[in-house]
This record gives C-alpha cells, sequence and structure tokens, in this order.
C-alpha cells in the first residue's frame, strides 16, 4: 500500500472477480453489490476464480490505488462462507497474502475469567 495511506478496515469480497475488471469495475462492485463507499478508509480485497491473482483497491486522497499479485505456483486461501464479504486486520491480510489459510488455522481461544478461585 501507499505510505501515509490510512486503512481501517479490511474486506475481502468472497466471490470470484472477473479480473478484465480494473478500479471503475471494482469499485462499482463495492458500491453496488457490498454497499460500501469506495471512498472511505477501507481496502477491498478480490480473487479471480482460479485464486491464483488478488486485487486490493483503495482511495489515497486524490484517486484510487489498484494493488495486484500473481501466484506463479500455489492458491490463495479463500473463505467458504455464505457472507458477501469478511473483515479482516491488517495483519491476517498479511498472513493471507504469505499463504497462511486463516479459515483452518485458527489460534487458542480467548479465555475470559471474573475470578481466580
Amino acid at each position: 500500500m501507499h505510505p501515509g495511506s490510512r486503512i481501517e478496515q479490511v474486506f475481502l469480497y468472497r466471490e470470484p472477480v472477473d479480473f478484465r475488471k480494473s478500479i471503475g469495475g471494482l469499485s462499482v462492485i463495492v458500491e453496488q453489490e457490498i454497499g460500501h463507499n469506495p471512498f472511505g478508509p477501507a481496502l477491498y480485497v478480490f480473487v479471480n476464480r482460479q485464486r491464483d491473482k488478488i486485487k486490493a483497491l483503495y482511495w489515497h486522497r486524490n484517486g484510487f490505488c489498484l494493488w495486484y499479485k500473481r501466484l506463479e505456483k500455489e492458491r490463495f486461501a479463500w473463505p467458504r462462507i455464505t457472507e458477501p464479504t469478511v473483515t479482516l486486520t491488517l495483519q491476517e491480510l498479511e498472513w493471507l497474502l504469505e499463504g497462511f489459510d486463516l479459515w483452518r488455522n485458527q489460534p487458542h481461544k480467548t479465555l475470559h475469567y471474573q475470578s481466580v478461585a
């Protein structure tokens, strides 16, 4: 991402996207299918049908930025849920880009106690 960009949320669009779409087509998906403002402080991540390419779209001050990654071997892990989007942290996005399957590898559960006795 652009240094100094203000990304507050990361959204994965679950359905595969035709990668002939560029900034215009992807921003229409953000606005009309996801129902979000594409000019907000969020990063939107899209995958192709083969799951070997990712595009990320975000707004930076005075224009859209489009980031693209293509894997030469392997595939990106992608959620198999019914919701149209999945929210990630920037750290989880980094793990996804590095090849981790966020939906299979779960961290230890957080425990909440009221007292020690």
